[in-house]
């Protein structure tokens, strides 16, 4: 860490980004939307190097939701065509990195090319012991509580059995932390169905910065703005935090 970047007081395991503003970014250039997520994308790699640099142990970014499926067809067909030749370029990148990729949301509903192609990152990657990097595609809060309670219903556990740990356990970042801090750019102030179980306690922070725009110096300012905040779980201060 040089000079520039103070070391921080306490880094959070678990930092989930809403990635938002690219169509933004997009129009105040005079460019078409599809240009935002370009360049959006390309971003990821300098936010990924710097929550390395930082310490963060497990990164989860909301790259496309189960309701992006209503937007425009030519859109949503673009978006695709970005996210194969991403997962082609990169992930033999992240591997040597050490990366371990996970997929978060429905993998039934994505196109079978692309759906293949993530199952093969999933498995290329995952001996690593690096950043795990979780990818939110095809993904709904919501829709993944829905798909934790049929789950553990299909498996004939009793409802005497059902409480938070078993339901965590269901769900698809089962054997990760919950995330300690929520990022969204663009200055947008809601969740999005984005983690809504996993969420309950993380801290929230947002900054006016479209996501194309989101680099190095504005990660290091809201892990700065998550070590002055005090965690408290629903208790107060002082008391001990129990599962």
């Amino acid at each position: 860490m040089n000079n520039r970047y103070p070391p921080l007081d306490y880094v959070p395991q678990h930092v989930g980004v809403i990635m938002d503003g690219n169509g933004r970014w997009a129009r105040r250039r005079g460019l078409p939307r599809i240009a935002g997520h370009r360049a959006g994308t390309e971003n990821l790699r300098r936010v990924l190097g710097a929550a390395v640099e930082f310490g963060i142990q497990v990164l989860t970014i909301y790259a496309f939701s189960t309701e992006n499926w209503g937007r425009p067809k030519q859109e949503v067909e673009g978006l695709l065509s970005i996210f194969r030749r991403v997962i082609d370029r990169e992930v033999p990148k992240l591997h040597d990195e050490g990366v371990r990729l996970h997929h978060v949301g429905r993998i039934e509903g994505i196109p079978a090319d692309l759906s293949q192609r993530v199952r093969e990152a999933i498995d290329l990657t995952k001996d690593n012991d690096g950043l795990v990097l979780n990818v939110a595609f095809n993904y709904g809060g919501r829709a993944e509580i829905v798909d934790a309670v049929r789950q553990i219903i299909a498996d004939g556990i009793s409802s005497e059995q059902v409480d938070a740990r078993m339901i965590s356990r269901y769900l698809c970042t089962a054997g990760q932390p919950d995330p300690d801090l929520i990022i969204r750019t663009s200055g947008e102030m809601r969740l999005s169905n984005f983690l809504i179980w996993q969420a309950a306690y993380a801290e929230f922070y947002t900054t006016p910065t479209l996501w194309p725009d989101f680099g190095k110096d504005e990660l290091y300012e809201a892990l700065k703005d998550f070590g002055r905040r005090e965690r408290r779980f629903g208790l107060v201060p002082g008391a001990p935090v129990t599962d």
